[in-house]
């Protein structure tokens, strides 16, 4: 049904709901979830996701690229931060057998 009608009144009944669930569901997810550290990154990145379709709504509402450029910038930082994150998670658990958030307190300085 949304995408029959993508004026400016479709493009904020689609785009904005969407986005704002899914960042919703982000937030609500890594505020719930503290002890499975894949859990909480998968999280974040829900978070991203939803900010990414906030940005393409409002570039659409405005006709305007920036939206756009800026969801592709996250996009792009998104990937880089699971790659590193998940590096991180390896590296831990090969070092001490576990992936519990509370033993990654043992990283501080």
């Amino acid at each position: 049904m949304c995408m029959l009608m993508l004026d400016e009144i479709g493009i904020v009944a689609c785009f904005y709901p969407w986005g704002a669930i899914l960042w919703l569901l982000g937030v609500v997810g890594c505020l719930l979830n503290r002890r499975h550290l894949i859990l909480m990154l998968m999280c974040v990145e829900l978070m991203l996701l939803g900010a990414c379709i906030l940005f393409l709504g409002l570039a659409g509402t405005i006709d305007n690229l920036g939206g756009q450029v800026f969801t592709l910038f996250i996009l792009t930082v998104a990937a880089a931060e699971s790659s590193v994150g998940l590096a991180i998670l390896i590296a831990h658990y090969r070092k001490r057998a576990t992936i519990a958030v509370q033993a990654l307190s043992l990283l501080k300085g």
